[in-house]
């Protein structure tokens, strides 16, 4: 960034512009990137006009921009790689409108998931996407987040109604529609979403809402394998029995939680799975329905929790897994895959993956969102063995082969960011020059989050 530019955005942004060493840092890395890349300058951008006229600045000095909210991430997409300016949207959290009658909330970029939560459960209502880190919304878009409620109610993607984008010619432009359908034009609301803030910054959203469950409860068991947890959960599926979560955790993940939380769990692989229904009734015979097929799946040892306060007791190994094993292995460096498969190949290439890292002596931990075909394995090792990791990029490599011969795909829901652009033109290489043309139509000199995505 040239002195002039800075001069230009310290006039016009005077104390919502900072180049205090501790926030470049901060604003410098994610959840998942060992190195930092600190931006020249962050900017809190408190509306958007902050937003636009930032934008207009980046076009008349030629310096790039970062879109930031809360910086989990995990795929680098907030790691300014060209440095410029961080573009931190986390101070637009206003919730602007609720609607319960049309369930639906317009909120800023920079209001979280939880907050957004609180606010609608005093109307019956909730927003579903829960990818574990307390995300913006905006975030979440940007690279079409999902977690443990996609099985039921889908990603990011099919939760967003319409959405405001900034341009880098300054416009701000309206995608999408606050109907719940539209048959209009182009759909350019979902080219933004998974976007990763190439394209434009979104300043606005309008999301869906839902009515919070009647009778919940939590089913979880323990298997004698990997596979045959991943089995179960395809049954499970195919039982209709529509659950709002199914989430499976392998044996080694299941013992860095105890030793991380000093609990007692069976150090064995876990599925854990989320029935609910209108009605008591209802929910008993579904409880029921799932027990047979865990326990004809070879599942041993099932709970069940009802009370909200034992739900989330049971949920709690599950929560704390990523974090979990990083206590378990301090100073290493973490690699957590994102696979997903159409769902009948679930189990086989869950088995694929496990024998390959065996093969290379690698230590791998598994975790998936099994209801949705969706799973991550978790490497680690000390961020100086480089054979290690030379081992761990090469399976990774051959897992994703794998996967798209499946028909499958290099990322269920954590984006390309950084880490992915070689396995994206794997997987769509015969569609990287529309993606290319898109990119140059709408941001000509390769300004918005430069590096991320396209290889």
């Amino acid at each position: 960034m040239k002195p002039e530019a800075l001069a230009a955005l310290q006039a016009r942004f005077a104390e919502q512009l900072s180049t205090a060493p501790a926030i470049l840092q901060a604003h410098g890395r994610d959840e998942s990137h060992p190195t930092v890349h600190p931006p020249h300058a962050v900017l809190f951008a408190r509306s958007e006009t902050d937003v636009v006229d930032a934008l207009g600045l980046a076009s008349a000095h030629g310096f790039p921009v970062t879109p930031f909210a809360v910086g989990s991430s995990l795929e680098g997409q907030v790691i300014p790689v060209q440095g410029g300016l961080s573009l931190d949207v986390s101070s637009m959290n206003a919730v602007l409108a609720l609607e319960p009658g049309g369930f639906q909330a317009t909120v800023q970029p920079g209001v979280t998931y939880p907050e957004l939560n609180r606010r609608s459960r005093p109307h019956g209502l909730f927003f579903p996407v829960d990818p574990g880190a307390e995300a913006s919304l905006g975030g979440m878009a940007s690279t079409n987040a999902s977690g443990t409620g996609a099985v039921r109610y889908g990603t990011t993607r099919d939760n967003v109604l319409e959405l405001r984008v900034a341009l880098m010619d300054g416009s701000v432009i309206r995608v999408g529609s606050k109907a719940r359908k539209t048959s209009a034009g182009y759909d350019l609301k979902h080219l933004f979403i998974g976007a990763e803030g190439t394209l434009g910054v979104i300043t606005e959203l309008t999301v869906k809402l839902w009515p919070l469950p009647g009778h919940v409860a939590v089913l979880r068991g323990h298997f004698p394998g990997v596979e045959a947890a991943a089995t179960c959960a395809v049954q499970v599926m195919g039982a209709a029995l529509s659950p709002e979560r199914l989430e499976l955790m392998d044996a080694e993940l299941m013992r860095a939680v105890n030793r991380h939380e000093g609990a007692a769990y069976p150090e064995a692989p876990t599925l854990w799975i989320e029935l609910a229904s209108s009605s008591a009734v209802g929910l008993g015979e579904a409880l029921g329905l799932c027990s047979e097929i865990m326990a004809d799946s070879g599942g041993g040892g099932l709970e069940v929790a009802r009370s909200a306060a034992d739900r989330a007791a049971l949920w709690e190994a599950r929560h704390h897994a990523y974090y979990a094993l990083g206590a378990l292995y301090p100073g290493h460096d973490r690699l957590s895959t994102d696979i997903c498969v159409p769902l009948q190949h679930l189990p086989g290439i869950i088995g694929f993956s496990r024998a390959l890292a065996g093969q290379e002596g690698l230590h791998a931990s598994f975790v998936g969102h099994v209801g949705d075909g969706n799973f991550h394995v978790l490497f680690h090792a000390p961020p100086d063995d480089g054979a290690t990791w030379a081992r761990i990029h090469g399976v990774y490599d051959r897992m994703i082969g794998e996967a798209l011969a499946l028909g499958g795909t290099c990322s269920g829901e954590h984006g390309i960011g950084l880490h992915k652009r070689a396995h994206l033109a794997r997987e769509h290489g015969d569609t990287l020059a529309l993606m290319r043309a898109i990119k140059a139509l709408l941001d000509p000199s390769g300004l918005l989050n430069p590096g991320k995505i396209l290889p």
